[in-house]
């Protein structure tokens, strides 16, 4: 009896057999539109392969046929063939003949090869192109929550590589598994009739190649999902030391994260020379089997040749069809890795095709343009569970008020804008706009009513002018001038040599802190929004250009509904109202003076921020 480690491993083994049926099965349904294509490649393949096999048969007939002694002897094909040329005598007399059918017969297989590669490559580019179509898509409506937890370096690679690794399976390897079965199968008829001896003699290796191949399978397919995990993080390292190098050059980190690398990448170096042992044992093995596959030919053949059981004619179409289906056959070993490392590949597709997506309800409508009022109840949330960001909060802010939210950091300030925008669904409570609740407003509707700055303004490699447009693509020059009037950065592009055709940069590098901040406020005023969010927009800018800001807006008064959230509290004095959140529950409500005079955290923080005010600019610091 076997043991319980030889049936784990049995189980296991059928079981990702299994499972990979069903990646391919998958994968099989991303072709839905190509199969057509797909089937003129295997189509292409087989015509291919029935007239290569034809090439030998041609010398076989001529040598048996017309040029030995025992014409008698040779077999019906043999027979069919020479008749098909013009019969024995036309043939002996013009030896040209088979020659010419042999170009002939060998030209119209290539023709069918290109077909079977020209579709095989369009149908897996076609594929291809529509997973990372899906893929993008996925991306796009992933649930924030849960992209939050993802590592863009390994996003990246599934998206990029691991698509990659699904073209190449399906443009070479799915069709050579095809190329090796009808390679394999399409002579044996003519085998078995010719001689059953030599037949058994050319195949009897086979399973063992095959049976070795799937060992081989199960063996790869877990190191190259190491692998991918490994280029994945190899990946993540670079791109964030790409983002990241003016942090690494300001505190001298170079050769920490250099350090950092090279360990990454001896983790992917070790993991590939790991595979390129694996496939240099098999590639020596297998190489092994097949030449005693071809020897046992060689051996059996000249056995049965000079007994003179077989014909000479015969040993070579065996000895030529063995040479033929061999290789195929070999490659499947090769194939299967390919195979193992597809699956591996569609797998970690598939994790992301599976991710939730954000959705609407069936029943959202859009409505018409609302006052802008919010209506916030009970409003319940955390990151993680018995970590609760936002615990009840209650707060009403009317049409065209402009309300600032302080407190600490982590108080929920930022948490509180996401669920407004719908990033994050709330764990309890509601959040209502202009008398909706958010959850039956579509959410790019929803969005198109809220302009939000957020703390880390992104813009993307463009021009300014389309950055700043990216809120409202239809305004006119006019309309985006004025809003960068109002964010205080028109005279700083008119100073740029391409004014708004300025490239900014991949995520707006060329510009300062301050000047993608108030670029993204100009954009966010493009928009012509019901609310307004600035959260911790102005840091970056100095005090005479955020009070220039703050004007602007303040003129704008009752045009939107205005949430300011700033940790210096300067920026929030002109509030119509104050609203200060601290450890998820609203704990002060009301106008600067109002909270500057009244015991609480508010008081505190003004203290801390006039007393270094004061201590920087002497005494006539402090509140007027």
């Amino acid at each position: 009896m076997g043991s319980a480690g030889d049936v784990a491993s049995t189980k296991n083994r059928g079981s990702t057999l299994k499972n990979d049926r069903i990646k391919l099965a998958g994968l099989w349904g991303l072709m839905r539109e190509d199969r057509g294509t797909f089937s003129l490649a295997l189509a292409s393949l087989v015509v291919a392969a029935c007239l290569l096999y034809l090439v030998p048969l041609i010398p076989q007939a001529v040598i048996d046929g017309v040029l030995g002694d025992e014409p008698e002897r040779i077999t019906d094909v043999s027979r069919r063939l020479i008749g098909w040329m013009g019969g024995r005598e036309h043939v002996r007399e013009h030896l040209w003949i088979p020659l010419v059918w042999i170009a002939i017969i060998a030209g119209l297989a290539g023709v069918a090869t290109y077909g079977r590669q020209r579709w095989s490559a369009k149908a897996s580019q076609s594929a291809a192109k529509r997973i990372r179509d899906r893929l993008q898509d996925r991306v796009q409506r992933i649930e924030l929550r849960r992209f939050d937890q993802l590592d863009s370096g390994d996003l990246l690679q599934r998206c990029t590589s691991d698509v990659d690794t699904t073209q190449t399976f399906l443009s070479m390897q799915a069709v050579e598994v095809g190329r090796a079965f009808v390679m394999f199968l399409v002579p044996l008829p003519i085998m078995f009739a010719t001689d059953w001896r030599m037949t058994l003699a050319a195949i009897w290796l086979i399973p063992g190649i095959l049976w070795f191949s799937l060992h081989y399978l199960g063996r790869v397919r877990a190191v190259f999902r190491e692998k991918d995990e490994a280029e994945g993080r190899l990946t993540s390292n670079v791109t964030e030391n790409l983002v990241g190098i003016r942090v690494v050059k300001a505190f001298n980190r170079q050769t920490h994260e250099i350090d950092r690398f090279r360990s990454s990448n001896e983790d992917y170096r070790a993991l590939d020379e790991r595979l390129y042992r694996i496939f240099a044992r098999f590639w020596s093995l297998s190489d092994l089997l097949c030449f005693m596959q071809q020897a046992s030919v060689i051996l059996i053949g000249a056995w049965l040749l000079v007994s003179g059981r077989i014909l000479v004619g015969e040993f070579y179409f065996f000895f030529a069809a063995v040479g033929m289906f061999l290789w195929p056959v070999r490659m499947m070993g090769r194939i299967l890795a390919e195979l193992g490392k597809a699956t591996v590949a569609v797998e970690r597709i598939e994790e992301i095709l599976a991710l939730p997506v954000e959705t609407d309800p069936p029943d959202a409508t859009t409505p018409p343009r609302s006052d802008g009022r919010i209506e916030i109840r009970d409003l319940v949330f955390s990151h993680a569970e018995d970590a609760p960001v936002l615990r009840g909060v209650d707060l009403d802010v009317a049409a065209g008020e402009t309300v600032a939210i302080v407190g600490p950091s982590g108080g929920g300030k930022s948490t509180l804008i996401n669920l407004l925008l719908r990033f994050y669904e709330p764990d309890g409570g509601t959040i209502r706009l202009g008398g909706l609740d958010v959850h039956s407003i579509p959410r790019g509707a929803l969005r198109g009513r809220i302009a939000a700055v957020l703390q880390q303004p992104f813009l993307f490699s463009r021009t300014i002018r389309d950055n700043i447009r990216l809120s409202a693509p239809e305004a006119d020059d006019a309309m985006m001038e004025a809003a960068t009037i109002d964010a205080s950065i028109h005279e700083s592009i008119q100073r740029f040599e391409a004014g708004y055709e300025t490239v900014v940069g991949e995520r707006g590098v060329t510009l300062s802190g301050g000047q993608r901040q108030r670029v993204a406020i100009a954009q966010a005023l493009l928009q012509d929004p019901d609310v307004l969010v600035l959260d911790d927009a102005l840091s970056a800018v100095d005090t005479e250009t955020e009070r220039t800001i703050l004007d602007a807006i303040r003129s704008r008064r009752g045009r939107h509904t205005t949430l300011i959230i700033a940790h210096r509290l300067s920026t929030l004095r002109e509030a119509d109202r104050i609203v200060v959140l601290a450890e998820g529950r609203v704990t002060q409500q009301g106008t600067h003076r109002e909270l500057r005079d009244a015991p609480g955290l508010y008081r505190r923080l003004w203290e801390i921020q006039d007393r270094a005010v004061a201590d920087a600019d002497g005494p006539e610091g402090g509140d007027a």
